[in-house]
């Protein structure tokens, strides 16, 4: 349950950038940049 708690952020922001790129378009610039920012 813990590890679930530790990556349910990560997971949800993941999920909101793949809607968005969905919805608005690909942006790979964007998406590279919070993936970076996620991993940080």
């Amino acid at each position: 349950m813990e590890t679930l708690l530790k990556y349910k952020k990560p997971i949800v922001i993941t999920l909101g950038l793949i809607a968005l790129n969905i919805i608005f378009g690909f942006d790979a610039r964007f998406t590279i940049i919070n993936i970076l920012w996620l991993l940080v």
